[in-house]
């Protein structure tokens, strides 16, 4: 089922106009990054605009309803305003519309100092109840176990040597092992350009699918490289202390990923070469976190 089946918009529209207790008299898809999810701006009868996020499978469902908890139980300055939600007929969510907000990039120094702030903001949150931890989220902590079972994904993409990883990989490993990814605080876990906005001068963390409980630094290990892919600071300009380890976590979640082949629920470009691009920078930023060589 694709986002665009009639029954599909039929209800996700009657869902919409029951939340916002208006009529949809027009709409417009926008992209929705890498999720098949239905994402739109909606106008509606009384003038106003919202942006819509429906489900169109088992899937994106799963993934509205951990974002929904998230809405339901959080009021932060760093949280677009909910509308509201429904999950009977139709999986939907309504936010407020930010086409107007500015959506980095370019970075600059404000933006930069506005999501770090905001993150702050967020980890200073008590989490909902019931939030996942980090690594039953994603596999984070296993992708340099990953790497040593079957390099040849990892060695296709020509990141490193393989005399380099050979030489290197036990230490990955073990910093893998020790990183601190658990805590009481709560995380975003997908922190990325994608999915944030400055409006009116702070920042707004949209997409909270992953929403962890867990160990702040984790949320920024996660950035700093897409960060630097886009224009931002090195990795280490915001380095942060303990944060070695982290960077050695998301440079293998990157590494057991970029070669293979693209999942299907993910729609194209595709999310393979962003990883790639990704882990060009988080490597050799874990590697020079850990005192490694530089990659050979």
């Amino acid at each position: 089922m694709t986002s665009d089946a009639p029954d599909v918009r039929g209800e996700v529209i009657a869902a919409v106009e029951r939340i916002v207790r208006a009529r949809v008299v027009r709409q417009r898809d926008v992209a929705g990054g890498y999720t098949f999810a239905a994402t739109r701006v909606a106008e509606l009868s009384d003038g106003r605009t919202v942006f819509v996020k429906a489900a169109v499978d088992d899937m994106t469902r799963r993934w509205l309803r951990a974002e929904q908890r998230v809405y339901a139980s959080i009021d932060g300055r760093y949280l677009p305003r909910c509308h509201g939600w429904e999950d009977s007929g139709a999986t939907v969510l309504v936010l407020e519309d930010l086409s107007a907000a500015v959506w980095p990039p370019p970075w600059t120094e404000g933006s930069v100092r506005a999501v770090l702030e905001a993150l702050a903001e967020a980890h200073a949150t008590p989490p909902p109840p019931g939030l996942p931890r980090p690594d039953d989220v994603d596999d984070l902590r296993g992708g340099w176990q990953t790497v040593a079972a079957d390099p040849r994904p990892f060695l296709s993409l020509a990141v490193c040597s393989p005399a380099w990883l050979a030489e290197n990989l036990p230490a990955l490993l073990a910093a893998s092992e020790r990183a601190p990814l658990d805590g009481e605080s709560l995380l975003h876990l997908d922190v990325a350009s994608g999915n944030v906005c400055i409006k009116d001068g702070r920042c707004l963390l949209l997409d909270w699918s992953n929403a962890a409980r867990g160990n702040p630094p984790l949320d920024t290990a996660i950035w700093l490289p897409s960060l630097h892919l886009e224009g931002g600071p090195k990795p280490d300009e915001l380095t942060e202390p303990g944060m070695a380890e982290l960077a050695a976590v998301f440079a293998g979640y990157l590494a057991c990923r970029a070669g293979l082949p693209e999942p299907r629920s993910v729609p194209p470009p595709g999310v393979r070469p962003f990883q790639l691009a990704q882990l060009r920078i988080a490597l050799p930023w874990a590697a020079r976190c850990l005192h490694l060589p530089p990659l050979g």
